[in-house]
């Protein structure tokens, strides 16, 4: 018999998309995919070498359960640098990738039954590794005209007593809008007054189109006590596969983390670590150059989508989602029946175009659209919407 948290598990959509895009591909049928969440861009080629070199200089070897010292130095100068944030080598745990950086926070910090505050839409994976942990998920619901950012008030109205951690994703994935600084101070005050952690996730903080980015640990000494600040280089630096993300945080949860995560992994792979000091050395060049196209592509689909009235977009300020409003179509079909999924699976089945459905984000009036991709295939994939709308 399976334990029952597993039970509790909600299967994952965009698995669920990508599982079909990879079926249609084998029968030899092209798929528009504008599912991918991933950039579509080689990782940088000195990350590349870098990587090489230490295989060959034997760093295969095991190191720090909480990452290699001179990678963890590297962050906290990054840290130190774009970020306005004092931390030591201590204070950082270099885990297999931001999911896992979350996850060993999450078992740190809750008890069972503890509750984490999750604002709608949020990124997939979030209530899923809350229940894994033994934690409950409580979704709170946001509002389109201020671009679904968690408010104090709403924020405040769920609390209870046994409420932990909020979490916070600055830019957001799938929105793509980013939290000013008066937005962060007042969700910092309602935190800090109720001693509530913040979850941080900055993971798309380079990706970011002309906006100030505010890391929330910078706020002030209390947040900085409070805040767990997640990041890594999957997106700036295009290194998915390799499996890189960090926790930056006091010194006491740092050690915490270490502790749990030297008992079930060891560390991430050091082949990996020395090819992320690389990428935050000498990558700023690729990362602009990468923002630049993300911030072309993003401003031709906002023309598109200004030629399309049945549906509607929130303008990104980073990340490279667009997170579509589809609610007009819902009067054509059954009440009963998920919008977003029957949607995303008439547009993949019928135009051979792959979106996300919003229901995997919360929202099932929305479906989200990725912009890690070639013009394009973009531009086809938003023919289609129109085709499959004139299809009505």
């Amino acid at each position: 018999m399976l334990c029952e948290r597993i039970s509790k598990i909600t299967p994952s959509y965009t698995v669920g998309i990508t599982t079909k895009v990879k079926a249609l591909k084998r029968e030899g049928i092209e798929v528009i995919n504008l599912g991918v969440g991933e950039p579509d861009f080689p990782t940088p080629e000195n990350v590349k070498e870098a990587a090489i070199k230490a295989i060959h200089e034997n760093k295969t070897k095991y190191d720090n359960p909480a990452g290699v010292l001179e990678l963890r130095q590297a962050i906290a100068d990054k840290l130190k640098a774009d970020n306005q944030l004092d931390y030591s080598a201590d204070q950082i745990v270099v885990s297999s990738g931001a999911k896992h950086s979350i996850t060993n926070t999450l078992m740190a910090i809750l008890n069972p039954q503890d509750e984490v505050i999750i604002p709608i839409p949020y990124w997939v994976s979030y209530p899923e590794m809350v229940k894994l942990v033994g934690g409950v998920p409580v979704p709170v619901e946001t509002k389109k005209e201020n671009h679904f950012k968690i408010t104090p008030e709403e924020f405040s109205a769920a609390i209870t007593p046994r409420t932990k951690i909020i979490f916070i994703t600055n830019p957001s994935n799938p929105t793509g809008a980013m939290y000013t600084r008066k937005e962060l101070e007042a969700l910092v005050a309602v935190a800090v007054e109720k001693g509530i952690y913040i979850l941080a996730d900055e993971i798309y903080e380079k990706i970011n189109f002309g906006h100030e980015f505010v890391s929330i640990a910078s706020i002030s000494k209390e947040a900085y006590e409070n805040t767990i600040t997640v990041n890594g280089l999957s997106k700036s630096a295009s290194m998915t596969g390799w499996r890189i993300g960090y926790t930056a945080t006091n010194l006491e949860l740092a050690k915490a983390m270490t502790s749990i995560q030297g008992h079930l992994v060891s560390h991430p792979s050091t082949i990996s670590q020395w090819a992320a000091l690389a990428a935050l050395e000498s990558t700023e060049e690729e990362t602009a150059s990468m923002l630049k196209t993300y911030w072309q592509r993003r401003d031709r689909l906002l023309e598109l989508f200004s030629e399309i009235p049945e549906v509607s977009v929130i303008e990104p300020q980073g990340a490279f989602y667009f997170f579509i409003d589809i609610s007009s179509f819902r009067d054509r079909f059954p009440q009963e029946e998920s919008l977003s999924l029957r949607v995303c699976d008439d547009l993949l089945e019928k135009h051979r175009v792959a979106y996300v459905p919003g229901i995997a984000f919360g929202n099932d009036d929305f479906m989200r659209m990725s912009y890690a991709t070639d013009m394009a295939t973009i531009e086809a994939g938003i023919q289609a919407l129109k085709d499959y709308i004139n299809s009505f």
